[in-house]
Parts: C-alpha cells; structure tokens; sequence
C-alpha cells in the first residue's frame, strides 16, 4: 500500500519504551546543544560545512539550522503524542537535508569538530544514518509507519 505525506504526519503514536524515551530525550538534549552551537560557540565550524552550491550566506544557513535544531530538539523533549512521531519523522527529514553538508566537509577535506581527517569525516557519514534511525525509533515513529504499511 502506497503511504502518503497525509497519513505519515497522522500516524498514531505508539507506546515507547522506557529505553525509547531516554534516547529520545539524549538526542532532544544534543539537538538543543546543537542549535545553541550554532548561534555561539561552534559558529564557524557549522558555515565550513555548508556546500558552495546552497544559495545563501554561509551564516545565515547556520543561524536558521540553529533556531530550526534547538526547535526540534525541544519538540522532542516536551512533545506527546502524535505529534511525538511528526517530530521524529521531522528530525529523520532534517538529518537527510543536512547530510550534503556533512558529505561537502568529507570530499573538500574540511577540518572541523575535531574531524581532521579522512577517516574520522568518513566515519561521521555513516554517523548519519545512524541518527535517522535513532530519531525514528525513539519517538515511535518507525513503529507507526510500520504499522500503517502492514495494513
């Protein structure tokens, strides 16, 4: 059965694991620290990472990946419900549009967050993966989708 956008962003929530709602709130707590990094203290590492080809300033895309980063992460923290597995779906988008700036930092060989070299910029890339799943499975969201394709 074909999923449509409607129904993922309807999906109904399923309970979560005691396991579930600590990675959930680990992963809202990084994504807070994460945006406020953005804005502060991290600043310029975040604009080496963003690709030549994104038609805006380098600060401006890290000032709004901030405000949009600390936004989710804190959806994640006090969100219930539905709108739980929305903000998971949400984030699993995110780490996805994110992801060309994290392959841009791997194939200019931009050394930032402690990630000066190949190997260790390589490594992060299958980091990303790993996130979308963490973001999907702790919020319900896989689960629910899931259930709504065994339908």
């Amino acid at each position: 059965m074909e999923t449509t956008l409607r129904q993922l962003v309807n999906l109904p929530a399923p309970k979560t694991t005691p396991l579930q709602d600590v990675a959930r709130c680990l992963l809202g707590s990084f994504m807070v620290v994460a945006g406020t990094g953005h804005l502060t203290f991290v600043r310029h590492d975040f604009q080496a990472q963003v690709p030549d080809f994104v038609p805006m300033s380098k600060d401006t895309v890290v000032l709004l990946s901030g405000v949009v980063e600390i936004g989710l992460g804190l959806a994640l923290l006090f969100l219930k419900g539905k709108n739980r597995v929305r903000m998971g779906l949400g984030l699993a988008a995110f780490y996805v549009a994110i992801f060309p700036g994290n392959i841009h930092q791997y194939t200019q060989h931009i050394s930032a967050f402690n990630l000066d070299t190949d190997g260790k910029r390589l490594g992060r890339l299958f980091g990303q993966p790993v996130l979308i799943g963490v973001a999907l499975w702790s919020t319900g969201a896989w689960k629910a989708w899931r259930k709504q394709v065994a339908k």
